[in-house]
C-alpha cells in the first residue's frame, strides 16, 4: 500500500481560494483572516435542543455562561434539563467541549482542516446565544477557526498589546477592549484568529458557532510532563558519598560541597531526540480524563475479520492516532511496527480510516497486524464501518 498525503496545492474553498501552503505562511500564527462562504451551505452540524442534551451527558464538558446584574457567572456541566427552561431571553451562552468526540459528522469537519497536523488539533466547541448573548471580550493562547452555523453573530477583533483582566471574574474577560475591526458572519462563514487577537462574538438573533481550537501547550507544562514521563526511563548510577567531608562551622548549612557533588549526579540525566518523540507521541494522544471509550461488541476474531473485509474500519471520533518514523501512537499508548505494517498504519492515522477496498489478502492474512486492529476494536478505540 502506497503512503498517502493529505497536502494539496490546490486554492481551497474552505481557505477563501488560497491554497493551505499559502495560509500557512502567510496567516497561520501571523494574523486574521475573514472567509466568507468558507463552507457554501453550512447551517450546522445539530440544532440548539440536541447541543442542550448533549449538555446534560456526564461524560460530555460544558458550561452555561451567564451575565447578570453587571457580573459574569459560570455553571459547568453536566446541567440538568430543567435550567434551560429558566433561562432568561438574552445575555448567556452554552458551551460544549469535545462535540467531535460523540457526533460522526464533526469528526467529519474537522478533517477539513487536516492541513494542520492533528497533533496541534484540540476539538470542536459548539456555542449557542440568543441575540446579544457572548461570553465577553477575551483572547485565546491558541488558534483558533470560528465558522458560524444557524444564525448570525458580530465579531469583533482588536491586536491590543494590552490584555489585562477583568478582576475576580470566572473568565478571562480583558479589561479594556478596543474595537479595530469587526464583521457579523452568516451561515457557512468563518474567522481565522491567530493566538492573543482579543475577540468578542455577540449574536445577532439566534446564533451557533464552531471553534475548532489547536491545542498550545505551555512550556513548563511540557517540561513538568516530560520529567514525568522520564522518571521510568532513568538510569542514574552511584550513591551520594563525601569520603572528604571537612567539618563546617554551621551544621544546619547545606554546603557548597554537597551542592556540586548532587550537581554532578544530576548531570547524568540525559535523554535523546527518540525520547522526545516517544513522549510527544503518548502524551498529544492521551484522551482528556473524562474521555471513556464504549467498548464494542465482543465479535469473535474470525466474525471481525470477515466484518474488516467486508465494509472496513474508522477510528472512533474519542480516538486520536499519531506517529513518527515507524512508532505509533494510539490514545497515549506506544506500539511497535513492523516494516510491513506501517504503510497502512499510517493510512488510517491520517484518513482515520480504512476502507474495505484499501485492506487487501495479504492484510488479513497478517495475524499480528489483524489481532492489534482486533485489539483496538474491542477496546472501543475502532468502529466496524457500515
Amino acid at each position: 500500500m502506497k503512503k498517502q498525503s493529505l497536502s494539496n496545492p490546490a486554492p481551497l474553498t474552505l481557505l477563501g481560494g488560497i491554497s493551505a501552503e499559502q495560509f500557512l505562511a502567510e496567516y497561520w500564527q501571523k494574523k486574521p483572516l475573514l472567509i466568507r462562504q468558507a463552507i457554501p451551505g453550512f447551517n450546522g452540524l445539530l440544532s440548539p435542543d440536541e447541543l442542550a442534551g448533549l449538555a446534560c451527558e456526564e461524560d460530555v464538558q460544558s458550561r452555561l455562561v451567564s451575565f447578570k446584574r453587571g457580573k459574569w457567572q459560570v455553571e459547568n456541566g453536566p446541567l440538568d434539563e430543567r435550567r434551560f427552561a429558566k433561562l432568561p431571553e438574552h445575555d448567556w451562552t452554552l458551551l460544549v467541549q469535545g462535540v467531535n468526540h460523540h457526533l460522526p459528522e464533526a469528526m467529519d469537519l474537522l478533517q477539513q482542516f487536516a492541513f494542520v497536523p492533528y497533533a496541534r488539533l484540540d476539538d470542536l466547541m459548539v456555542s449557542f446565544a440568543p441575540d446579544q448573548g457572548g461570553v465577553g471580550p477575551h483572547f485565546d493562547s491558541y488558534d483558533v477557526f470560528l465558522l458560524q452555523g444557524e444564525g448570525k453573530r458580530l465579531w469583533r477583533i482588536s491586536e491590543q498589546e494590552d490584555l489585562t483582566l477583568v478582576d475576580d471574574a470566572p473568565l478571562r474577560i480583558l479589561k479594556n477592549f478596543e474595537t479595530e475591526q469587526e464583521w457579523v458572519l452568516e451561515p457557512g462563514d468563518m474567522l481565522y484568529l491567530p493566538p492573543h487577537v482579543a475577540h468578542w462574538g455577540i449574536a445577532v438573533g439566534n446564533a451557533m458557532t464552531y471553534s475548532i481550537g489547536f491545542r498550545a501547550p505551555s512550556a513548563h507544562e511540557l517540561a513538568s510532563e516530560f520529567l514525568n514521563y522520564l522518571q521510568d526511563k532513568l538510569q542514574v548510577s552511584g550513591m551520594y558519598a563525601d569520603p572528604e567531608l571537612q567539618l563546617q562551622t554551621h551544621p544546619a548549612e547545606i554546603g557548597t560541597q554537597m551542592l556540586g557533588k548532587v550537581s554532578d549526579m544530576l548531570d547524568q540525566i540525559r535523554w535523546q531526540p527518540e525520547d522526545v518523540s516517544s513522549f510527544l507521541g503518548r502524551y498529544l494522544s492521551e484522551p482528556k480524563p473524562h474521555i471513556v471509550f464504549d467498548e464494542n461488541e465482543a465479535l469473535s476474531l474470525k466474525r471481525f475479520v470477515q466484518q474488516l473485509a467486508q465494509h472496513g474500519i474508522a477510528l472512533s471520533g474519542k480516538s486520536q492516532m499519531l506517529f513518527h518514523e515507524g512508532k505509533f501512537f494510539m490514545n497515549g499508548e506506544q506500539l511497535p511496527a513492523c516494516a510491513q505494517h506501517q504503510d497502512i498504519l499510517m493510512a488510517l492515522a491520517d484518513h482515520r480510516l480504512l476502507e474495505a477496498s484499501c485492506i487487501d489478502a495479504d492484510v488479513l492474512k497478517d495475524q499480528a497486524l489483524v489481532q492489534q486492529l482486533y485489539n483496538w476494536y474491542l477496546a472501543g478505540y475502532l468502529q466496524l464501518m457500515e
